[in-house]
């Protein structure tokens, strides 16, 4: 991906610091590494609380590897998420950016709840992704690990553009074999968001009630938690600002949009260039 798009979690380290403050969190667990971006902001906030940061990744970078074996303060998991989840796992705050799938995403979510019972904690969860093209369309680094039933019909080369359900071939937002897009956007099983909202439902429907705020920015970010928790009402007053925020949400469209006149321009080039040589 280029640099001209900014997509880490870690831009919203200025939201995302002061709500852990506010929650009191001392442990978290992040889901999705990568680089580690998210992870050394993450990691400096647990070392000056005395507290520890999970990390979990099937294929972290070996940059990431070697600077989490170095850290005394880092846990990492180097397996799936569904996988590490199983395990009883310290946290008072959850951080969700690995697979952009509902599969994946729903189940987190339902494991990471289960999780909080254990310990009889309020969940607070960061979800990266609830927002264009993710909300409602799956990706997939390794679509063999969300069973067929789950798995949308999918493409590696395919490219999404804002406001068009298919793909298109060889233009748009694409993986180019990084991740594979499903074919079409929307309807059941099918993203993020899409994801975020049936686990609600199901919890709804259990009389639990989650607490959610929408920040349209970077992909964006959601974060849901207990309405009861004790410190619900400050982290309320933090978010309510942000949540659906016209400006930025008109902001993030306008971003998106020139992101993928630069890819036109790209892929015009690269045409140009290919058909010259022949």
């Amino acid at each position: 991906m280029s640099q001209l798009l900014i997509h880490s979690m870690n831009e919203f380290a200025s939201i995302i610091l002061p709500a852990l403050e506010k929650a009191g969190v001392k442990d978290v667990v992040e889901i999705g590494a990568e680089h580690g971006g998210l992870s050394k902001t993450l990691a400096a906030y647990v070392q000056a609380h005395n507290g520890c940061l999970t990390t979990i990744d099937p294929a972290p970078s070996e940059q990431f590897r070697q600077w989490a074996a170095s850290n005394g303060i880092v846990n990492h998991i180097e397996t799936t998420s569904l996988e590490a989840l199983r395990e009883p796992l310290k946290a008072q705050a959850w951080f969700i950016d690995g697979d952009h799938n509902w599969y994946s995403v729903y189940h987190e979510l339902h494991a990471i709840r289960a999780q909080c019972l254990r310990q009889s904690a309020p969940l607070l969860a960061f979800v990266h992704d609830v927002g264009w093209p993710s909300a409602r369309r799956d990706s997939y680094y390794n679509p063999a690990t969300v069973p067929e039933e789950f798995r949308q019909p999918h493409s590696y080369e395919g490219g999404a553009i804002p406001g068009y359900p298919g793909l298109l071939a060889h233009r748009g937002f694409r993986g180019a074999g990084a991740f594979a897009f499903a074919l079409q956007e929307g309807g059941p099983y099918n993203g993020v968001l899409t994801a975020v909202e049936d686990f609600v439902s199901d919890c709804a429907g259990e009389q639990q009630a989650f607490a959610w705020a929408f920040i349209p920015g970077v992909f964006g970010l959601g974060v849901l938690f207990d309405p009861l928790a004790p410190w619900a009402g400050s982290l309320s007053d933090l978010l309510a600002p942000l949540h659906e925020h016209p400006l930025l949400q008109t902001l993030e469209t306008n971003r998106l949009a020139n992101y993928l006149k630069v890819l036109d321009w790209q892929d015009q080039a690269s045409a140009s260039t290919l058909h010259a040589a022949i």
